[in-house]
């Protein structure tokens, strides 16, 4: 499912115009931005957290040329399922 289909979901299943549901979709999408820009964290009991892990800067390799690359440090989300998610999807 990708966030269109989230979307006509949520409109069918709650009798909310495209609209209303596109609105609500992104305000929470981008209530979880700003809390990960934020480093906050972000948990939905029985589905999985949301984070920022911070990584160090590391010496790469250009794999055409085999130089050395310096890769600077980084922030990138993660994301741990939670374990009644994966109880569900272990069932099907």
């Amino acid at each position: 499912m990708n966030k269109y289909g989230l979307i006509e979901t949520l409109a069918t299943k709650e009798g909310l115009t495209e609209k209303q549901a596109m609105d609500i979709v992104n305000l929470i999408f981008n209530g979880f931005t700003d809390e990960l820009k934020n480093l906050g964290r972000i948990e939905i009991r029985g589905f999985g957290s949301f984070c920022v892990r911070e990584y160090g800067g590391y010496a790469g390799r250009n794999p055409k040329t085999g130089a050395v690359v310096k890769v600077g440090e980084k922030k990138l989300p993660f994301f741990k399922v939670g374990r009644e998610l994966k109880k569900m999807v272990d069932v099907a």
